[in-house]
């Protein structure tokens, strides 16, 4: 499991990022989410990197 807290909002930052970031559960900045660790989920997260805070959650 990832979470994953989106540090930074999401103003500037393209449609399609902007629907991954839905995509992902995150709406406002400090929003924070666990998700599983998927490929799919993976490459959403190095879409939006820079807009995130990602971490290894713990069990």
């Amino acid at each position: 499991m990832i979470q994953i807290t989106l540090k930074r909002s999401s103003i500037g930052a393209s449609k399609t990022q902007r629907a991954t970031l839905q995509a992902l559960g995150l709406r406002k900045t400090g929003d924070t989410r666990t998700v599983k660790d998927t490929p799919d989920v993976q490459g959403m997260i190095r879409k939006v990197e820079f807009l995130l805070d990602v971490q290894e959650a713990s069990k």
